[in-house]
């Protein structure tokens, strides 16, 4: 049987936190974040380069040895919490996770390095709604090199590597400047996508890719629930806030009742996300037999709560949260978009009825 998790941040994860929302909040700001989606550049490189090199948080899911942090899943969810309050547009997700974890399964501790010490960003190109253990698109490879199309790339525009699976079942290294990558229309401005087209493209083989994308997603899907959650709390707090500042018949709008009574009820869905979330971290960090189950059950609680949240959030905070001044707008779509990321919540509960053996409703 496995030991109990420990669901409590330590002073550790704490101190990570605060350190992480004060560069954010230098970084980050709300005005910020929605110019910069306005423009052709919606990645934040100052504040990535803050964060991965500065801070040295691209490698803490990469041990010592190998060039990272030596951290766990545990400190990367925290750092994960941050960017989702902030929305931050950076490939923290994509790159310090994802692309890494697929990477740690193969044996390219030169590339591992790079993308720890932040210096270089990678993307693993497998779209963005591919469900854990979901089949994926490939390409073709063919007298050595890479041919094809592959869609829904998050973070493929700020990437310097893509890892790209193909259909000899290999998983290979390619230099981004040596694919076309397109942007693709996204609902999470945040979070672009991308199609990369591959013409005769030279990939470094670095290994199998099932094993390498099943880790790789796995370890998203865990993660993007810690996202999700400091989204959640974000909105939260700033809905009660406003609510406690606005007035309506000369008394503040969060002393009436029926509001009291939605405001509790996302309450208790938060907290019980976080308990969600955190499950999910430790199972990740130390290797628990039930890593398959935390994973899911955090997935199929965590996009509803998210977008319940933003939209309470929406429509409490009134006129103001319908402008585009109002950064309220962000968290929805990005709530929204994860919502379908790494597989949607119905895809994660049949998952997890299959693995506890009962049928999904």
């Amino acid at each position: 049987m496995s030991a109990q998790p420990d669901l409590l941040y330590s002073e550790e994860e704490e101190a990570l936190r605060a350190a992480v929302r004060d560069l954010l909040a230098d970084h980050c700001d709300a005005a910020g974040v929605i110019a910069r989606v306005e423009s052709d550049a919606p990645h934040d490189r100052a504040a990535w380069k803050a964060l991965a090199e500065g801070m040295g948080l691209a490698g803490l899911l990469v041990p010592e040895d190998r060039g990272g942090q030596g951290a766990t899943h545990r400190e990367a969810a925290v750092v994960l919490e941050e960017l989702g309050r902030a929305v931050a547009p950076l490939p923290y997700l994509t790159s310090a996770v994802v692309a890494t974890e697929a990477l740690l399964a193969c044996a390219a501790d030169d590339l591992l390095a790079e993308l720890a010490s932040g210096r270089r960003i990678g993307a693993l190109a497998v779209a963005l709604n591919v469900p854990v253990g979901g089949a994926y698109k490939v390409v073709r490879f063919e007298d050595g090199a890479l041919h094809g199309e592959l869609t829904g790339v998050a973070d493929a525009a700020v990437a310097d590597v893509l890892l790209v699976p193909a259909d000899d079942g290999g998983l290979y290294a390619v230099d981004a400047s040596a694919a076309v990558v397109t942007p693709q229309p996204s609902l999470d401005l945040t979070r672009p996508l991308a199609t990369i087209a591959f013409d005769g493209a030279p990939g470094r083989l670095l290994g199998d890719a099932e094993p390498a994308v099943r880790r790789a997603l796995r370890a998203g899907a865990g993660l993007l629930a810690s996202e999700q959650l400091g989204l959640a709390e974000w909105t939260l707090t700033e809905t009660v806030r406003y609510l406690k500042e606005r007035k309506q018949f000369n008394r503040p709008v969060g002393g009436f009742q029926a509001l009291k009574h939605r405001l509790a009820q996302l309450w208790l869905e938060v907290v019980n996300l976080r308990a969600a979330a955190r499950n999910a971290a430790d199972a990740l960090a130390t290797g628990s037999d039930d890593i398959d189950v935390a994973v899911a059950v955090a997935q199929a609680f965590a996009a509803p709560v998210a977008v319940h949240a933003a939209e309470e959030a929406l429509q409490l905070h009134g006129g103001i949260g319908m402008t585009w001044e109002h950064p309220v707008h962000l968290y929805l779509k990005r709530a929204k978009a994860d919502a379908i990321a790494y597989g949607t919540a119905g895809a994660h509960r049949e998952a997890l009825a299959e693995l506890v053996d009962l049928r999904a409703l």
